[in-house]
């Protein structure tokens, strides 16, 4: 079956079109060729570009239409704010529901996209979005956005504050030096055994929250400092971010990885390179997304208020997501029909041929049972 690729570009309720023409809210609609399917998935992450998604030209097939959408942070990771995405997912379910003639919207969270959908769902059924430190209020059209029917959640983390705290380097002394360890703390030294001790796991916790919070807590004043001169945010870095116990120690959360190994490859080297999640970030987007206090980026209260039918798939030689940040997901959720699956495979469910396609199978036969 041949698919159709539509690109959708739309306005966004907050901010205007780019001077040099592009909309702020921006997507590619898959479907089967010649047909107008009324059930479609809409798939959205934090900052990734989901327009080509490796699942939506294989739903297509399939007969279900497929949304790969992108509010205006895909690749704007830096200036993340939640009730913003909100509003802007919000832009692309009106336009599946009014234009594409979709009566039945299925939310997919992929990776990190698993927490921000959970986030928009919860929103949607019952607004709970509060400002962060520093802000007034949130955006007035994230107040009313548009519920779901149905959740899937892939190979998805359990939110964007907890991957962050459980990916970061605990030995970390000063933010404004990558190189600074504390000894005792670095799980990359020479001289550490594996397995580590579980007094080292236990410290190296406390440190990896420490850390966090010692973070909101300078951005915080830090926002206070920047309003009193007269300015509103700033950006800066955080280092070494490739140093969850998981990804170099495999009988800690076991599953079939290889270690040690991320989605970078080696997490040593990922460690002290420049590239990896929460790198680059503005004050206000450290609250929103980033931090163990403030953020609202964590899955587990929005899970709560998802009683929609629920599936979720786990990879099982993952590198990121670990079997316990699947458990969390299935444990938090509200909804009283929900369906778990582990696919072999990695994150991406690109090492083994046919693990795309039976994931595919998986959800559209799951999505078609309950449509």
């Amino acid at each position: 079956m041949s698919v159709e690729r539509e690109f959708v570009g739309l306005p966004s309720p907050i901010v205007g079109r780019a001077g040099a023409g592009g909309h702020p809210c921006q997507g590619i609609y898959y479907r089967p060729r010649g047909s107008r399917p009324t059930v479609a998935i809409i798939a959205t992450h934090y900052n990734i570009d989901f327009s080509e998604h490796y699942l939506a030209d294989l739903c297509a097939t399939r007969d279900i239409g497929f949304l790969g959408w992108n509010t205006r942070f895909r690749g704007a990771e830096p200036y993340f704010l939640l009730d913003h995405a909100i509003a802007e997912i919000a832009v692309g379910i009106n336009w599946l529901r009014q234009e594409a003639g979709v009566d039945t919207v299925v939310l997919l969270g992929n990776s990190g996209g698993g927490s921000l959908m959970a986030a928009y769902q919860s929103q949607a059924i019952e607004p709970n979005l509060t400002p962060e430190y520093g802000r007034a209020s949130i955006v007035p059209s994230a107040l009313e956005v548009p519920n779901a029917d149905l959740y899937i959640s892939v190979a998805a983390h359990p939110g964007r504050p907890e991957v962050l705290t459980n990916w970061m380097d605990a030995s970390v002394i000063e933010e404004s030096d990558s190189l600074s360890v504390v000894a005792d703390l670095d799980p990359y030294s020479q001289t550490r055994e594996l397995p580590f001790t579980e007094d080292f796991i236990d410290r190296y916790r406390d440190a990896q929250r420490h850390r966090n919070h010692r973070i909101t807590q300078w951005a915080r004043s830090e926002i206070d400092r920047v309003v009193a001169s007269g300015h509103y945010d700033r950006l800066f870095t955080t280092p070494r971010l490739w140093a969850d116990l998981r990804m170099i120690d495999g009988s800690i959360d076991p599953n079939s990885r290889q270690v040690p190994s991320c989605y970078l490859g080696d997490p040593r080297r990922a460690n002290y390179g420049i590239y990896g999640v929460g790198t680059v970030s503005s004050l206000r987007t450290w609250l929103s997304m980033w931090s163990l206090s403030d953020s609202q980026c964590k899955a587990a209260p929005h899970l709560a208020r998802v009683t929609v039918p629920a599936l979720v798939i786990d990879a099982d030689a993952d590198t990121g997501v670990f079997p316990s940040d699947t458990r969390a997901i299935v444990d938090a959720l509200g909804s009283d029909d929900l369906t778990t699956c582990t696919i072999e495979g990695d994150h991406y469910l690109r090492e083994r041929d046919g693990a795309r396609d039976e994931a595919a199978d998986l959800i559209v036969d799951w999505i078609t049972q309950r449509t």
